[in-house]
């Protein structure tokens, strides 16, 4: 085998070793009529396959049969439990955030009974500024410690079978004594 070059001729603009131009479009030509082949036979393999199923599908002579139950109109939708798929996920979700703004921006009752109102953020920000947090807590009341709370929460969790005299017989170790 010889390892000689050719030389190109005078109005060529590739290289000879290359793949020729006709051969790349044949390629795509033949992809292209290959994927329209496969993407038919999907579709009428789906086709067969549901008239299959359609055709031996037991009827039950005591339910009203519906003609499909895959298509469902609009009125249906509302008759489906929460939370339900979204129909139109863009228009939804910006009609969501037009409500968060509009609580966020105006007054509001929150529990009219209780007398709890809600106020535009802007205001609450500006009375928070003018008044500032409390840090001290308010007379009688003392913050909780996590200590204390542990030890509660595992006196409710406690499942074992003391009676209330062996439960004030404890020592903090947690044996009880004999």
């Amino acid at each position: 085998m010889t390892n000689e070059h050719r030389k190109p001729a005078t109005g060529s603009k590739f290289e000879l070793e290359d793949f020729r131009p006709a051969t790349i479009y044949v390629f795509l030509v033949g992809l292209a009529v290959a994927c329209i082949v496969v993407a038919v036979a999907v579709w009428a393999a789906y086709r067969v396959a549901d008239s299959y199923v359609q055709a031996r599908q037991t009827k039950n002579p005591m339910v009203e049969m519906q003609a499909d139950t895959r298509k469902v109109s609009p009125a249906e939708v509302k008759q489906f439990a929460e939370p339900r798929l979204e129909i139109n996920e863009r228009t939804e979700i910006n009609q969501f955030r037009l409500q968060e703004e509009q609580r966020l921006h105006s007054y509001g009752w929150v529990d009219e009974s209780a007398g709890v109102v809600r106020i535009p953020i802007d205001r609450a920000m500006q009375l928070i500024a003018e008044r500032g947090l409390s840090t001290t807590p308010k007379a009688g009341e003392y913050p909780p410690s996590t200590v204390n709370m542990i030890n509660q929460a595992a006196e409710r969790s406690d499942t074992s079978v003391l009676t209330p005299q062996t439960k004030a017989h404890t020592p903090p170790g947690g044996k009880v004594q004999q």
